[in-house]
Order: structure tokens, then C-alpha cells, then sequence
């Protein structure tokens, strides 16, 4: 029987597991306060369904929901989207535009990949989290906006801190409420009650015959909840039965059972994996393996100059 914390984005979001049960209690405690709140987790956990959780229970509820993926944009246009901008404060600023603060009042302004944020406007968010007014860019009157905000990232902010990459008192600032969300392979009885559910929400009439359940659960699921819907619906328009059979799914040849997958020393290890098997899949280009991450192109650049592998990738997608 799953458990179901009300409707998220007009659906019911079903979850068996202990793990996201804790998970989820957590976000019934804390929508009714004001704090910060901080979730982090592995690409394609859930971490904006938390949010909208968080947004959905609060007293907050009927307000403006804004969001914003901070490693999507430039630097310069995170800044003027966040925060907005006077008519001439810049090339090309034809018209006064109210930033995404001002428009989330007196809602929530949600913070995707917040561990992109360059070290300028760490400072600048870091003094609205703590009550100070802020100006457009180009202007001059004040804004205060009331606006509660959360932040989530895949990345370690703790390791980024001692890297000199992000501020450490905007990181206790957002952590007043600290949430994680575990990977999909730390909670595998989820995995049936989720793959029937992405059956329901887009009205496939097909059910799951046992032999492909078990490899859904046996799967490692590197891109967690968003790999297994995508794996899922593209079996049901694939298979020609009334139930999705185990040749149906697109596991293909990355597939390892859980309980035989190699043990991973580390986290970006782990996510080291995830971009090459990517890459390979997509035959180098960058544009389709970050969407296949659920990341930003941005995002991959700066991961693949994380593990210096960029030079031969890029070979590989030449050749």
C-alpha cells in the first residue's frame, strides 16, 4: 500500500518506501514554518516534487510557486532575472522587468543546482535571505519582498565550502531546515508502486508482467526516479502486449543488477560513471547527454572540466 502526502502538481505522489515516508514527514513538519530549507540528493531523485510539497502544505499555498535553475543561465542573466531591472539599466533592457523575487511575493521562490550560483550573487542572495532590501539593476527604490525560499543541489556544498566554491554562511543560512533525498537503488520498493503510477499518469492500460518488475527493481537506476518514468513509458508505447514484458525495456546493454553492480568509492565516482555512460549513448554530444542527466550544458561543461575529461570526450565525438 503506498502512502501519499495529497496532491503535488494535481497528482497524488506515491511513495512505499521508509526512507521517503521520513522524508516526507520532515516536509509535513517544516511547510508550516518559514525557515530555510536546503534539499539536496542525486540528479533525478524528486528534489523540485519535495519543494512543491513544501510549497503545496504551506501557509503559502495559494501564493505565486516561482522557479529558477540557477546553472541554466549565464551568470549575468541570473542576476537580472533574479533580481530585475530599470529600463536602460543595460544593452538590450527595452522595459522595466520585475525579477523573479518580487514575483514570487508572498510565495516561494524555488532555487534549482543553487551550487552554480558564482560568487557575487552568493553575497547578494545571502543578504535577502537575512532581511535586507535589495535595488532592480539600474535603479533605485527599494524592495523588500516576502518570500520564503528554498534551494536545492546535487553537488556537495560542504566539499565546495572547503574548495573556496561557496559561501559557508549562505550554506547555514539555507540549511535552517536540511533535507535529503535518498537515491531511488536506497529505496527499491518503490520502484513498482512509481513504475504503476507513470502507467497511470499518462493512461497506458498495460500492466507489468513479473519477470520485467524484478529487473525494474534489480536495476541500478544511475538517473533515479526520472531514468525509471522515462524507461517505463517508453515500454508501454513500445510493447505490443497488454503487459510490459522485459525485452520492453530500454535497459540495454548498461544493465547491472543491483546486488552484482561494483561498488562505487565515491559520489563523483558515481556521477563520473553516469556522465560517461551518457556521453557514450549519445555518441558525445553534449546538448542530448545533459538532457539525458536532467542537468544543464552548463552544468556538464563544468563537470567534465571537473574530472578532465573533456579533451577526450570530445575526441570520441569527433571521431
Amino acid at each position: 500500500m503506498g502512502w501519499s502526502t495529497g496532491s503535488i502538481l494535481g497528482l497524488p505522489a506515491v511513495i512505499h518506501s521508509a526512507a521517503m515516508r521520513r522524508v516526507m514527514e520532515m516536509v509535513k513538519r517544516v511547510a508550516q514554518t518559514d525557515a530555510s530549507v536546503l534539499i539536496t540528493g542525486e540528479s533525478g531523485v524528486g528534489k523540485e516534487l519535495v519543494a512543491r510539497a513544501l510549497h503545496e502544505q504551506s501557509l503559502r499555498c495559494n501564493s505565486p510557486w516561482v522557479d529558477l535553475n540557477c546553472g541554466a543561465l549565464p551568470e549575468h542573466l541570473v542576476e537580472s532575472e533574479l533580481f530585475g531591472y530599470e529600463k536602460g539599466a543595460f544593452s538590450g533592457a527595452t522595459q522595466t522587468k520585475q525579477g523573479l523575487l518580487e514575483l514570487a511575493h508572498p510565495g516561494t521562490l524555488f532555487l534549482d543546482e543553487i551550487g552554480d550560483l558564482d560568487a557575487r550573487l552568493q553575497v547578494k542572495l545571502l543578504r535577502v535571505l537575512d532581511g535586507a532590501p535589495y535595488y532592480r539593476l539600474g535603479g533605485l527604490r527599494k524592495i523588500s519582498p516576502d518570500v520564503r525560499i528554498v534551494a536545492a543541489t546535487n553537488r556537495d556544498l560542504e566539499k565546495d565550502i572547503e574548495a573556496g566554491k561557496f559561501r559557508s554562511d549562505l550554506f547555514h543560512r539555507l540549511t535552517q531546515v536540511h533535507i535529503h533525498v535518498p537515491s531511488l537503488r536506497e529505496r527499491p520498493e518503490d520502484i513498482p508502486v512509481l513504475a504503476e503510477f507513470f502507467l497511470r499518469e499518462q493512461n497506458h492500460n498495460v500492466g507489468i508482467a513479473p519477470a520485467a518488475l524484478e529487473e525494474l527493481r534489480s536495476f541500478p537506476w544511475p538517473g533515479n526516479v526520472r531514468e525509471l518514468r522515462n524507461a517505463v513509458i517508453r515500454a508501454a508505447i513500445m510493447g505490443s502486449g497488454k503487459e510490459i514484458q522485459e525485452e520492453d525495456l530500454p535497459l540495454g546493454r548498461q544493465k547491472t543488477p543491483l546486488q552484482s553492480a561494483p561498488v562505487v568509492t565515491s559520489l563523483d565516482e558515481m556521477e563520473r560513471q553516469m556522465i560517461f555512460r551518457a556521453l557514450d549513448q549519445t555518441s558525445g554530444h553534449h546538448e542530448k547527454a545533459a538532457k539525458a542527466l536532467g542537468i544543464s550544458r552548463r552544468t556538464l561543461t563544468r563537470k567534465l572540466k571537473k574530472y578532465e575529461v573533456a579533451n577526450a570526450l570530445e575526441a570520441v565525438a569527433a571521431g
